[in-house]
């Protein structure tokens, strides 16, 4: 309850007044779910060049310049992903604007997930580059609810991301026994956070 209540004392005037109308306005499309209306600009959300998200079960939270979505093959429950609307391949792509924004959304989805997840801290996390083991070649950060003991050493959740990078993309794991998650359960997860996010701000 207090980490909700910081949560919503962080939140804009704007962005406060924006989650109490509808979740997100992009023009376009309208998805229904139990959190009231998020409007889309198309259904699908293109995450690099080959990946195409929908938009209607996995995309929770949507800024000006960005977007949070649940994620495939989750590392931990809760983990998920925040990234740019436009189409950028490395941090360094995104303008002032674009990379303010894409970090003020991972901070407010950081808390919702948080609390909605009984956790007590968080992991962001960015891979920029092939060579740091960014697969998708558009920018996201990686945010993760964490718990005292979920990994050990603390520092192997970086590798469980790493893998979890090499699902989005090409390459897979074998022997991986984080199961592909279904749409049903995606947009079930999607539907939750829609309204944690907006009880947070509220």
């Amino acid at each position: 309850m207090r980490a909700a209540a910081s949560f919503a004392s962080r939140c804009s005037t704007t962005w406060a007044s924006r989650w109490r109308t509808q979740l997100a306005v992009n023009g376009g499309h309208t998805v229904s779910g139990n959190a009231g209306s998020l409007k889309l600009a198309c259904r699908a959300f293109q995450f690099g060049p080959h990946i195409r998200i929908d938009a209607e079960q996995q995309i929770f939270a949507e800024s000006k310049h960005s977007v949070a979505l649940v994620n495939l093959k989750p590392v931990v429950p809760g983990h998920v992903l925040v990234a740019p609307k436009r189409l950028a391949a490395r941090v360094s792509e995104l303008d002032a604007n674009e990379l303010s924004d894409l970090f003020s959304l991972a901070r407010d989805v950081g808390q919702t997930v948080q609390s909605h997840f009984n956790a007590s801290s968080l992991t962001f996390t960015v891979q920029d580059g092939p060579e740091a083991g960014q697969t998708v070649p558009h920018v996201h950060v990686h945010v993760l609810p964490r718990r005292k003991g979920d990994f050990e050493p603390n520092d192997a959740v970086y590798d469980a991301v790493d893998a979890s990078e090499n699902d989005m993309g090409a390459a897979r794991s074998l022997d991986d026994d984080r199961k592909p998650r279904s749409l049903q359960e995606m947009a079930a997860e999607a539907a939750e956070l829609r309204d944690a996010m907006r009880a947070g701000c509220l």
